[in-house]
């Protein structure tokens, strides 16, 4: 099999999962030297990529120079960062790269899950039990690093490991704050805020905006996920064109009526 110039990662422009792989090449100054091609998940999934796969439809995928195709978020970042070791992201010291393993280990995927259900959930009286749920893990992660970190900003001294893997996630939940004026009240919540807020501001995490989020999010929040339709629609919200920033702010009434095509601008 010939060799390629460079690696392809194939993605979705506002996956959460695929931007963990952008901050981290952002954060090597490698970016450029990855082939990032969109796919399209509003159709299904073309032959040559799902032949590539193996059958499999989660995003991203790298293939590399040699033909390997690799998946799984976490699996692509460790990839990167042995393959990548001139600017280590993840702590070199064995004591501290296992407390950051840990604190990804021990709380994102019950955090990621969570927060997903919530925009999802078409219950109303639902409401309060998810948002609950979601204050329970970031109090969670609040004694994590009050913990391990309680006078820092980030879990080490920069932007590291845990922040790659988290900080989309602080983005997606964008989705949270205008569908479901969520929030996090009061001194209880201090220290993840401020670990959050450090996060979402860093240089390196800029791929996407709350904009973009809550716009491309709509039918999430409706109940359809991953390019799926609702009824009496026609175009995804996830639709790559009109191109996000051409489309009005959504309604922020999630529980009311759908909005159709026309209404957001699809």
């Amino acid at each position: 099999m010939p060799q390629k110039s460079k690696p392809t990662i194939f993605h979705i422009p506002v996956c959460p999962f695929s931007q963990r792989l952008e901050i981290l090449l952002a954060l090597k100054g490698k970016r450029e030297a990855y082939d990032f091609e969109v796919i399209d998940i509003t159709v299904p999934r073309p032959d040559w990529l799902l032949a590539k796969t193996g059958g499999a439809t989660a995003l991203p995928v790298m293939e590399t120079e040699d033909g390997t195709v690799l998946r799984e978020s976490l699996v692509l970042l460790q990839y990167l960062e042995d393959r990548l070791p001139e600017r280590p992201v993840a702590q070199p010291d064995p004591l501290r790269r296992a407390i950051e393993s840990l604190l990804v280990a021990t709380t994102e995927r019950d955090f990621v899950a969570t927060g997903y259900q919530f925009v999802m959930n078409q219950d109303p009286a639902r409401r309060e039990e998810f948002r609950e749920r979601l204050w329970k893990h970031y109090a969670a992660i609040d004694a994590f690093l009050m913990r391990y970190a309680p006078n820092r900003t980030f879990l080490f001294e920069d932007f590291g490991w845990a922040e790659v893997v988290f900080t989309p996630m602080f983005m997606r939940f964008w989705f949270l704050d205008y569908y479901e004026d969520f929030e996090l009240p009061g001194d209880r919540f201090a220290r993840v805020r401020a670990w959050r807020d450090a996060c979402l501001a860093h240089p390196a995490a800029q791929q996407v905006t709350r904009e973009q989020i809550v716009k491309c999010y709509y039918d999430y929040a409706k109940g359809a996920g991953n390019g799926g339709l609702l009824p009496g629609r026609s175009r995804s919200s996830f639709a790559l064109e009109p191109h996000w920033s051409k489309r009005p702010m959504p309604p922020k009434d999630k529980y009311g009526r759908s909005a159709t095509d026309a209404e957001l601008g699809l």
